[in-house]
């Protein structure tokens, strides 16, 4: 049986994190900010720190999307 847990950031914020964290911010500061844990936040980052590309080519589909 898989479990499905709802979580309190989507994906767009969870990239946004991590993108400020390559940008030189530090974890630390990112997780207080957010309320979670150090090891969270780099598990997030494992699993979605090369999602930046794909999360802007969606964004760019949805707008052509809404000007047709």
């Amino acid at each position: 049986m898989v479990n499905y847990e709802k979580t309190r950031f989507t994906e767009t914020q969870i990239v946004k994190a991590i993108q400020e964290h390559e940008a030189g911010r530090k974890a630390e500061d990112i997780c207080r900010e957010l309320g979670i844990t150090t090891a969270a936040f780099y598990k997030w980052r494992q699993r979605y720190g090369g999602m930046e590309a794909i999360l802007s080519q969606s964004v760019k589909q949805q707008k052509t999307k809404k000007t047709s």
